[in-house]
């Protein structure tokens, strides 16, 4: 039978993502979510967490479009005076490339963000990152240290199944086209020298229908899921539009019937 995890990125970014990741797994078929320790939400997010002992949370490692953990002046190759990392990925990685004081500060951020995490006291699912970042090659071998500090939860490979994505829907796959091929052939080259990290996941979605995610895709991509284990991720929040359409989706009667009707077994990286 096929197997798929369903997770909500960005948990402590803000209460409107906190409610709808709390309703896609109250009524939905969410099962897991990825914490966001410098989100302005976090407190509440954990407090949630903690209120859904079935919601499995692990680690959304911030390092693009979004706030440190260690104070603007202890990174300040890496952030701006607000404590902001930059938007451009392209940009920050040439940066950290040629900046032996930035490496040093990416990781004791990627250290504060897991101490962070750890403080919460919830066990860790799985480890991720904000944009996917963690397969910079400067960057995943930090995301594996902390994988060792928080008891060898799974990493993300962020490798998107071609032939059965573009199968089910090929309309947006020109808009992300090409993060998509940057990441899956990154995230192929660590399968294949780490073999011991990787996740026993098959393929991971939601790389081509970032942002675009609904209930007609959602309902074409679970009748054609092979057997196997995958993880669709997401982004449900109530303020705005696109993040109630994946909440509408996660909690849609047709979507949970096609699971009934194929015995699609929802899960986690900790239970697959």
């Amino acid at each position: 039978m096929p197997r798929l995890i369903v997770n909500g990125d960005d948990f402590g970014a803000a209460p409107a993502v906190n409610a709808a990741i709390a309703e896609a797994f109250r009524a939905g078929i969410l099962t897991s979510a990825s914490l966001m320790v410098t989100g302005e939400a976090v407190d509440e997010a954990v407090a949630l967490a903690r209120e859904l002992p079935g919601l499995r949370v692990g680690l959304h490692v911030v390092l693009l479009s979004g706030r440190s953990c260690l104070p603007p002046e202890e990174a300040p190759h890496l952030v701006d005076a607000q404590g902001r990392f930059p938007e451009n990925p392209l940009a920050a990685g040439v940066r950290w490339a040629f900046s032996a004081a930035a490496r040093r500060e990416l990781r004791r951020e990627v250290a504060a963000q897991v101490a962070r995490f750890q403080a919460t006291g919830l066990p860790a699912d799985h480890l991720n990152s904000h944009r996917h970042f963690h397969v910079h090659p400067l960057v995943f071998d930090l995301l594996e240290e902390a994988s060792r500090q928080l008891g060898g939860p799974p990493i993300r490979f962020p490798a998107e199944p071609w032939r059965l994505a573009l199968m089910v829907d090929r309309r947006y796959a020109r808009q992300q086209i090409g993060y998509a091929l940057v990441f899956g052939l990154l995230a192929a080259a660590y399968r294949r020298r780490r073999g011991v990290v990787s996740p026993g996941v098959d393929g991971v979605f939601g790389l081509l229908r970032t942002g675009t995610i609904d209930e007609t895709y959602l309902v074409r991509l679970l009748q054609r899921l092979p057997e196997g284990c995958f993880e669709l991720y997401l982004h449900p929040r109530l303020d705005t539009a696109q993040g109630r359409r994946e909440l509408t989706a996660l909690c849609s009667l047709r979507v949970r019937q096609v699971i009934a009707e194929r015995r699609i077994v929802l899960t986690t990286y900790g239970e697959r």
